[in-house]
């Protein structure tokens, strides 16, 4: 039952993972025509949202670095990758 529980904990961690990384770059690249510095704010982005990545997967892994938990919460990584892709697609009218 405890497996179980955090199973889902990992998947829960792994979605939310994936939402600040992909919404934190979606952030970044709205934000990048008109900003002075964007080579420097894409790099900084990216460092802030690989260690938050980074610092939640190892969290997520354990003291007993449990590798079933791991893949849940990068299958989750990447659902809400695509979930996200889909819900921020521009639309027709957007493009301008």
């Amino acid at each position: 039952m405890i497996e179980n529980g955090l199973g889902l904990l990992a998947a829960l961690g792994g979605w939310l993972l994936g939402l600040f990384y992909f919404a934190g770059l979606w952030f970044t690249l709205r934000r990048l025509p008109g900003h002075p510095h964007p080579a420097l704010w894409v790099a900084g982005s990216f460092v802030l949202r690989l260690a938050v990545s980074l610092t939640g997967f190892y969290v997520i892994l354990g003291p007993d670095r449990n590798l079933i938990r791991l893949g849940i919460a990068l299958l989750t990584f990447i659902a809400a990758r695509v979930v996200l892709t889909r819900y921020l697609r521009p639309t027709p009218e957007s493009r301008v």
